[in-house]
């Protein structure tokens, strides 16, 4: 029996694959790296190691893009962008309407 692979002509297996690299630019992905590059200059001031996308992305994870440009207007507001990203996320500090 022949295997899908076998099957298939090369140009298709090519046009199946995902894009690489700058090809998969997305809104939401646009507004993490922003995060990401302000979050991450602090914290090299601060002795930190770097944080990584994948892990912004498990905060930032059940955040609707929406609020996300709310959160980034509000963050390049403030006096320190860290400081008030890390407020902002924590629902303790926010009293129920």
């Amino acid at each position: 029996m022949k295997s899908i692979g076998d099957i298939l002509p090369d140009f298709e297996k090519k046009a199946a694959a995902a894009p690489r690299g700058r090809k998969r630019l997305t809104e939401r992905g646009e507004l993490m790296r922003f995060f990401l590059r302000h979050l991450n200059y602090s914290r090299k001031q601060d002795g930190l190691a770097p944080m990584t996308m994948a892990h912004l992305g498990t905060v930032l994870e059940k955040i609707p893009t929406n609020d996300l440009y709310y959160l980034k207007s509000v963050c390049s507001q403030a006096e320190n962008f860290s400081k008030k990203f890390w407020w902002e996320l924590d629902p303790e500090k926010h009293p129920p309407r």
